[in-house]
Parts: C-alpha cells; sequence; structure tokens
C-alpha cells in the first residue's frame, strides 16, 4: 500500500474497512477484530495510530512483538486459522504496521472461545443466530429452501396435492409415475424436493401435510386493526393461517379482501362492486412474500391492515445487491430457487421477476421499503376508502 494511500485513509477515519489501535492489544481483543473482518468485506487494522486518527508511531520493539502477537492470534485464537499479511510502513518520522485481512473464504470464523462477529460501521458486533446460518450458507452455496428438515420423510407429503403439481408441470414424469415406470421418491428428489430421505423445506413448504409440524414459524399473521396504528387498542378482525403454501395465499388473500369495501362502479344497482384495492395487487404482492422472503428467520409473514393502508411484511432485507430501484426496473435475484421454480404451477406465479413492476403499473402509489436494520422488507398499499394524505403515510 503507497504511502499516500494509507495517509488518506487514516485522514478519513475509522470505518468498515479500516480500524487504528495505537499499541498491541490482548490477543483476545484481536481475535475479536480479525473474526469480524474476515466474516465481512475484509480490511485493514493499522497499528501506531489512535483512535481519533493521530499517528503515534510504533518503536522497533513494538514491531516486532505486534508481529508476533498477529501471527500468533490468526493461527491460535481465530477458528479456521486465517493468513493475515503485514507490512511496515514509516509515515514521516513515525513507524507503522498495516495488517491486511482478506475477505474470509472458509465462513464463518470464530474466536477460540466460539464468538462469531462481523463488521458493523466503524464497530463490529456479535452475530445473531439467523447471520450466523446465512454465512454457512454462502460459504456452501446453498439456499434456504433447499435444506432438508429435520425428522421429516416422504410419509409427510401430501401426494395428491404434488400428483395435481405434476400433472401439470410434466404430463410424461407423471405418465410415467402413474404406470409405475417412475417411483414417487425418485421424482422428488429430481425436483429438491426430498433429500437424504427428508423433505426439504420447500418439499416442506409447498406439498407438506403438516408444514408447520417441522416450520412453525413460517405462517402468516393477519391482522385488521381498528384505526391507523398497531397501538390501537382493537381490531376488526384477525387471523392465523399455517398450512402448505397454496393454504396460506388463499386465505390470505381472502382475508384481505373480504374486509376491503366494495364499490358500486355502474348505475345498476345489482352490478358486480369492485374492490377498493385492485386484488391483482394483493396476488403479486402476497405471492411475493411467500416466494422470496427469508427463510433463515424464524419468523412469521404479517399482512397488517389499518383504516387508511394495508401493509405486507416480509422478514428479511432485498438479498445482495438489490434494491427497491432495481426491483421496480424488473431485476430480480432468487433467493429460494426451488421455491421460485415448483410455485409456477402451483400459484399465478410467472418467477419472471415481472411482479413488482406489474403492481406498480395497477398502482404507482404502491410503497416499498427496504429497511436493513430490522431486516424486513415492507409493502404499503394505500386504500381508496378515503382520502390519503402525507399525514397518514408511514415509511
Amino acid at each position: 500500500m503507497e504511502t499516500l494511500e494509507i495517509i488518506e485513509r487514516i485522514s478519513n477515519g475509522e470505518d468498515s474497512f479500516t480500524q487504528f489501535k495505537r499499541e498491541a492489544i490482548k490477543s483476545r481483543d484481536l481475535a475479536k477484530e480479525m473474526v469480524a473482518f474476515v466474516n465481512s468485506e475484509g480490511g485493514i487494522i493499522i497499528f501506531g495510530v489512535a483512535d481519533g486518527g493521530e499517528i503515534t508511531g510504533l518503536s522497533s520493539k513494538e514491531i516486532e512483538e505486534i508481529g508476533q502477537l498477529v501471527g500468533n492470534c490468526a493461527n491460535e485464537n481465530v477458528k479456521p486459522p486465517i493468513h493475515p499479511l503485514t507490512e511496515n510502513k514509516t509515515v514521516g518520522e513515525a513507524k507503522i504496521m498495516i495488517v491486511t485481512l482478506r475477505k474470509g473464504a472458509d465462513k464463518p470464523y470464530a474466536t477460540s472461545s466460539g464468538e462469531y462477529y462481523i463488521k458493523s460501521g466503524p464497530d463490529k458486533k456479535k452475530i445473531s443466530r439467523e447471520e450466523l446460518r446465512r454465512l454457512f450458507a454462502e460459504s456452501k452455496h446453498l439456499f434456504a429452501d433447499e435444506e432438508v428438515v429435520d425428522g421429516s420423510d416422504i410419509s409427510d407429503v401430501n401426494s395428491e396435492q404434488f400428483l395435481i403439481f405434476l400433472e401439470k408441470d410434466d404430463k410424461k414424469v407423471y405418465e410415467a409415475l402413474k404406470a409405475g415406470q417412475m417411483s414417487f421418491q425418485i421424482i422428488l428428489e429430481n425436483r429438491e424436493l426430498l433429500k437424504e430421505n427428508q423433505l426439504t423445506l420447500a418439499g416442506n413448504l409447498i406439498f407438506g401435510i403438516n408444514p408447520q409440524k417441522f416450520n412453525p414459524s413460517f405462517y402468516i399473521d393477519c391482522v385488521y386493526f381498528d384505526g391507523n396504528d398497531i397501538s390501537v387498542g382493537g381490531f376488526i378482525s384477525k387471523k392465523t393461517i399455517k398450512g402448505s403454501f397454496e393454504k396460506l395465499y388463499n386465505d390470505s388473500l381472502n382475508f384481505v379482501t373480504s374486509n376491503l369495501i366494495q364499490r358500486q362502479v355502474s348505475g345498476e344497482f345489482n352490478s358486480p362492486g369492485e374492490l377498493e384495492v385492485d386484488e391483482r395487487i394483493l396476488t403479486e404482492l402476497i405471492i411475493n412474500a411467500l416466494v422470496h422472503r427469508d427463510y433463515y428467520i424464524q419468523s412469521s409473514i404479517k399482512i397488517f391492515m389499518f383504516h387508511n393502508r394495508i401493509e405486507i411484511i416480509n422478514p428479511g432485507k432485498l438479498t445482495n445487491s438489490l434494491t427497491v430501484d432495481k426491483i421496480k426496473s424488473g431485476i430480480s435475484i432468487h433467493r429460494n430457487p426451488i421455491l421460485n421454480s415448483i410455485c409456477k404451477n402451483v400459484l399465478p406465479y410467472s418467477g419472471y421477476g415481472s411482479g413488482i413492476k406489474r403492481v406498480i403499473s395497477l398502482n404507482p402509489t404502491v410503497e416499498f421499503i427496504n429497511d436493513i436494520e430490522k431486516e424486513e422488507f415492507k409493502c404499503i398499499i394505500f386504500r381508496n376508502n378515503i382520502i390519503v394524505t402525507d399525514s397518514l403515510r408511514v415509511d
């Protein structure tokens, strides 16, 4: 690293990629810093610089001691061991040491005492169970929907429901199964719905007889609050919806539509009414929640109705590099590729990433909030039964 670049990094202060240390620190504390960097995007630790960016420098003896500390800590206090690079530099008349830590290839890393950390701005934080599982999955290139569901087996599949799907999905395979030329188990395995004689998460969620028996957190909470905030004292209606994907979709859509107002659109009294919210919008957003939510987070999907709006809240922020602007333009990255593939013949779902674009074309006022801190993605649909002002909108 060139001297001018080092000076610039120091002058810019600590951030997610740069940490300052005035002098040597205890090996257990250094291990925490190292683990946080390699579990994140990597970075550098500069010894001989105070927290505020003042270059205090190191003596030759201190440089030797820190070099030994870094090597020993990386090998003995970080699991699995890592291989940082050290570089000694002179800035003005002060000597400093730069320790470079690359993004880890064997995530997740832990301290020797079993603690996991990631970077959070210039600081570090202990990693949550959900984040830890995601790191494991990333390192093995796994997806949540392909993980096996412990304790399940082929007897937990709703065979009637699966046969209805298979006839739509692949008529030849369906006929081969009916003729005894292919086994039920092999067909499930080929579609990654069964693995190691257990259902995958996708198999359980879509075709399980009782999905919540094995995955009790994956259901939909529906509440119609009697007001415009969840803090109100009462509700008009509420329902906890459990079952396979098809039931979750149908029952939650029915909950919302049955609580919406229907308007007469023509002068004739017996003419059909029109829902205040286009049902196609609700269809797209409920399916979006089921297929694209983060299944590493043990939480339910929430559909909250208020007098002035409907909120559909998915566990998990947008995956990878996706942003609200990107999904509005039709860009999609499949967090759950098996669910994405199978649901095309289970739900009214195309799987092409066009759902959000369709929602916007039907109603440009629908809002999308990617809440990184809360780890949730929220869709807000404003109701047409009242005049919605800015004061009624929520972020």
